[in-house]
């Protein structure tokens, strides 16, 4: 993962293009080039678009195209997201990006790349900027702990929920799933 010396505002970034296909989150000002997936990371995004697509139109869901600017200078770009109908409407076939006057959107899912780096992004620093963002649920996957943790919003702080192997995942926001720890971190081949 590489970053950028030159600060940018949001209007910069927006704006930036490299003449390249990398993918960029803005940190601080800074770009931050997202590294390529993992092909496991890549085969979990997908099972769940999968399994979401059983319950939300496919018109409400983004997979690693969408990015949210969580404050002033800091955008993220998420593996999965679950947009509401308000929220789609808002973006109204705009850039894909969810600015701060838009309402957020109902689930965000981070499946973790290998690396303490990754980690800290997703854990800690997603965490506290999706849940000052108002985002209601949280997903982070992590293949090399073996678990999904459910993080829902309650009074601006998340609450999390671990789930592993034969747990069945519990979502407030969709209790239809069925779907366990294990399923999840296999992409669905268990």
């Amino acid at each position: 993962m590489t970053t950028t010396t030159q600060k940018l505002n949001l209007e910069q970034y927006l704006a930036y293009d490299d003449g390249t296909d990398t993918r960029y989150e803005m940190v601080d000002g800074e770009l931050v080039a997202m590294s390529p997936e993992t092909d496991r990371n890549n085969l979990i995004s997908l099972y769940l678009l999968s399994e979401f697509l059983k319950f939300v139109p496919i018109r409400l869901i983004r997979h690693k195209d969408t990015e949210i600017i969580v404050t002033g200078n800091r955008v993220r770009l998420p593996d999965l997201i679950i947009l509401t109908e308000e929220l789609f409407t808002a973006i109204g076939g705009k850039r894909a990006t969810i600015t701060v006057d838009m309402p957020p959107p109902a689930l965000v899912v981070e499946v973790v790349s290998p690396g303490k780096a990754n980690e800290d992004r997703d854990y800690r620093y997603k965490r506290s900027e999706y849940a000052a963002r108002g985002i209601p649920e949280y997903w982070i996957v992590d293949f090399a702990k073996q678990q999904v943790i459910v993080l829902t919003l309650i009074d601006g702080l998340y609450e999390e929920v671990v789930f592993q192997n034969s747990d069945r995942i519990t979502s407030l926001y969709f209790p239809e799933l069925a779907l366990t720890g294990g399923e999840v971190l296999t992409g669905g081949e268990v």
